[in-house]
């Protein structure tokens, strides 16, 4: 009796599973959406946040594989460790090292809490 229902049961999945292979499903371009949102983020941000890295006296960025589409971020405290995509690309036509103007960032703090406060941020590379 049970082998019977089971072999029942087999039948009828095999039916269904057969039945929706035949309906063709569209799939949208996820990562040119993904290409889209990015560019319109790092169009209206800047790629960089409130500190400086205290050797260069300016924020820094970390150029990494243009793969990259998350960060990580740790912060001292009651778990603040939170996931942010990486929106901004790194340009060729990058301006040079000091373009910022001087005082305009702040130091790293005597006890940093949080990753973010030693001015060096992720950036997506060109290749």
């Amino acid at each position: 009796m049970i082998r019977k229902t089971l072999l029942c049961l087999a039948v009828i999945a095999a039916a269904c599973s057969s039945s929706s292979m035949t309906s063709t499903a569209e799939a949208s371009d996820i990562y040119g959406m993904t290409h889209v949102w990015n560019l319109n983020y790092a169009q209206t941000r800047p790629w960089h946040g409130n500190y400086y890295y205290a050797p260069y006296g300016q924020p820094t960025a970390l150029i990494v594989p243009p793969t990259v589409s998350m960060r990580q971020t740790y912060s001292w405290g009651v778990s603040q460790n939170l996931m942010y995509p990486v929106h901004h690309q790194f340009g060729r036509n990058a301006s040079s090292p000091g373009a910022a103007a001087p005082g305009q960032f702040l130091p790293t703090p005597v006890w940093p809490s949080h990753t973010d406060q030693y001015g060096i941020y992720y950036v997506r590379g060109p290749w």
